[in-house]
């Protein structure tokens, strides 16, 4: 049996959830998946895989094997793209998450441009906001907003983002513009953000001077995105905190108007995340440092034309990839 040949074809039967797709995949007949993954069970007297007529899935030993088998076959697309030509042009899949907000706004736009220069290189884009275990789900990096939990990673720091508190003309035209935070917990409705980590509700965070308040007012709805709660802001549901970037074009056009003037929240950073054993991958280091680019001159990020006064600064350099510990 090729055992590397059985290897790729459970892997990527896992990955589609069923033979036909894994073997259109591969570029194998679907009989010949099939029989290789027949062998593979046969010869670790295991059953990797559970069968019926719609649909496949995996056994735990089979998640187990999937997960090292994964791991291996990228060790091995990392080893051939170690060589001089793979260096030339970096090739294989690469399996990156990132958050709904920056992927949907300022990433994706921008992918073209990576393609480009890569065309060798397949991206798997995982975009959304919940928490993703870098390790266990195989993925190569992750960009994150905010402070870092894992330290047993590497990250390096591309950029900042702000946060913003506005809201329409039409709501403030009904319940008035406040100027001080302490107004948003009294006779205002907020759009509150659920961290989709822990479930918690976020408070909204100002400062002024030294002064920082906390608010956790009255609100109708909270949501774990970042693009719905602009959305419900611009239906008129109320008082949002959300980052300056999704809501620059916005302000601009006058559908949303900022409050709370000269009150400001503090930057935040934004790192791009990739597991220790990764970091002198070919493929992962062109996009870290693709992507580190883009942000370092996308508009959108580095603009800060929403913000109140006493927030208008240069960004600041993105550092070097340092490891986290504690």
């Amino acid at each position: 049996m090729d055992k590397f040949s059985a290897m790729q074809a459970f892997v990527r039967v896992v990955e589609a959830g069923n033979f036909t797709k894994a073997a259109d995949s591969i570029g194998m007949p679907k009989a010949t998946v099939t029989r290789l993954i027949q062998t593979l069970e046969k010869e670790l007297d295991t059953k990797l895989l559970n069968r019926t007529t719609r649909k496949v899935t995996v056994t735990a030993d089979g998640a187990a094997y999937y997960e090292r088998a994964g791991r291996l076959l990228g060790d091995m697309e990392e080893l051939e793209s170690s060589m001089s030509r793979a260096k030339a042009s970096p090739r294989g899949r690469l399996k990156i998450d990132i958050p709904s907000s920056l992927g949907l706004a300022v990433i994706i736009p921008a992918l073209p441009d990576f393609y480009a220069r890569y065309p060798d290189i397949q991206i798997e884009l995982g975009v959304s906001d919940r928490p993703v275990d870098i390790i266990g789900e195989n993925v190569d990096c992750v960009v994150r907003g905010g402070e870092l939990q894992d330290q047993s990673l590497v990250a390096r720091r591309i950029g900042e983002f702000h946060l913003i508190t506005c809201a329409t003309p039409a709501y403030l035209k009904r319940h008035g513009t406040p100027q001080h935070p302490d107004e948003l917990a009294n006779g205002h409705t907020l759009v509150r953000y659920i961290s989709p980590r822990t479930g918690r509700l976020y408070p909204m965070e100002l400062r002024r001077d030294g002064e920082e308040v906390q608010v956790n007012g009255r609100h109708m709805l909270a949501v774990n995105d970042s693009n719905a709660g602009v959305v419900a802001a611009l239906a008129g549901l109320g008082v949002l905190q959300t980052l300056t970037f999704l809501v620059q074009h916005h302000i601009s056009s006058g559908a949303l108007v900022p409050v709370c003037g000269g009150w400001c929240s503090e930057a935040k950073p934004i790192h791009v995340v990739y597991p220790p054993n990764r970091h002198l991958s070919n493929k992962v280091r062109v996009f870290v440092d693709w992507v580190a680019d883009l942000f370092s001159k996308h508009d959108l990020i580095q603009r800060k034309s929403t913000l109140p006064l006493p927030m208008q600064h240069a960004p600041a350099a993105p550092s070097q990839p340092v490891a986290l510990v504690a």
